[in-house]
């Protein structure tokens, strides 16, 4: 299963379109303007939200919980590092590897694929790929990617996020 996320300059209170690779819209994220920390919520195209992810305020380097319903699926924090980012997901079971400010990388889970995040250059726009293994895995998955490219593109001063606009 796969989904698409169009670059586009990204603040916490757009709102956007994650595409299946059929380019219809699957999922619609909104960005919360006025709030302490960050948060973002995932809803399905009927409106139902399916994620939710909120930043910790009072925290010495980001973190991040991924819910699903009423239930915390994971937490996301990142690493002190001084050269490459690094993040942990606690919760799933979940490793994370790869370049991250270029949107190259992996998660798995023992070793088994999870999704793969890549980025699509010969496509109108730039636009990244989530080729996720096993369509039980989707929601979290994306919830834990979005997490990731925002406080990866938030560190750097650009923003690179997910749209159909």
């Amino acid at each position: 299963m796969k989904l698409y996320i169009r670059q586009k300059v990204f603040s916490w209170g757009d709102k956007f379109t994650v595409m299946d690779e059929f380019g219809n819209d699957k999922y619609m994220v909104e960005g919360e303007i006025f709030s302490w920390g960050k948060k973002l919520h995932v809803y399905d195209m009927t409106g139902n939200e399916v994620a939710f992810i909120k930043q910790e305020v009072w925290s010495f380097l980001p973190r991040y919980y991924v819910f699903c319903g009423e239930t915390q699926v994971a937490e996301i924090r990142k690493e002190f590092t001084f050269l490459f980012p690094r993040y942990t997901i606690d919760g799933l079971g979940w490793d994370i590897a790869g370049d991250f400010t270029s949107h190259e990388y992996e998660i798995t889970q023992n070793g088994q694929p999870i999704v793969y995040i890549s980025k699509e250059w010969m496509t109108w726009g730039d636009s990244y790929l989530l080729d996720i293994q096993d369509p039980a895995d989707e929601i979290v998955a994306l919830a834990v990617v979005l997490t990731i490219d925002c406080v990866t593109d938030s560190n750097s001063g650009a923003s690179i996020t997910i749209s159909s606009n």
